[in-house]
């Protein structure tokens, strides 16, 4: 659904414009809200609301009884922020989690299928210059061919 690589700046209220093909996907899907959150590796994760509902059941799944799970909810959920869109297609950062991203100003937004990322410029430039010599690799290990079916 969400797919491309964008380059943006951080306003001087700290909003950042959602770049127009990730906007009129929304627009197809009649989707008003979002919600940001913490994401993994300093990111940020944008969710619609359907796929941040679907998360969510995911995750209020795992019991509450397993540290992990406890550690892992709070961290996500706490910084959750429902988002709209203003007239210019631009949404607010809230602070606290232009912090936890080191987002100064210039941001990456990157289409990940269901959700958007957002990253800190310099952040998002480490992550490719260290992973992307590994990418055929991490292909290798993640994708298994379907066995073949006897004839």
């Amino acid at each position: 659904m969400f797919y491309g690589q964008y380059e943006h700046a951080l306003d001087a209220k700290d909003r950042v414009i959602i770049p127009s093909k990730f906007r009129e996907i929304f627009k197809e899907h009649f989707t008003e809200k979002f919600f940001i959150t913490r994401g993994l590796d300093r990111c940020l994760f944008v969710f619609t609301e359907e796929d941040w509902r679907s998360q969510e059941r995911r995750f209020s799944e795992i019991p509450f009884t397993i540290e992990d799970s406890r550690k892992f909810n709070r961290i996500l959920f706490s910084g959750a922020s429902e988002v709209l869109c203003d007239k210019q297609g631009r949404i607010l950062v809230p602070e606290y989690l232009k912090s936890y991203a080191e987002i100064k100003q210039d941001v990456v937004i990157i289409g990940v299928s269901n959700r958007i990322e957002i990253w800190a410029k310099e952040k998002w430039q480490g992550f490719v210059k260290n992973n992307l010599d590994s990418y055929e690799s991490l292909a290798e290990r993640l994708i298994q061919p379907k066995p073949k079916s006897a004839s």
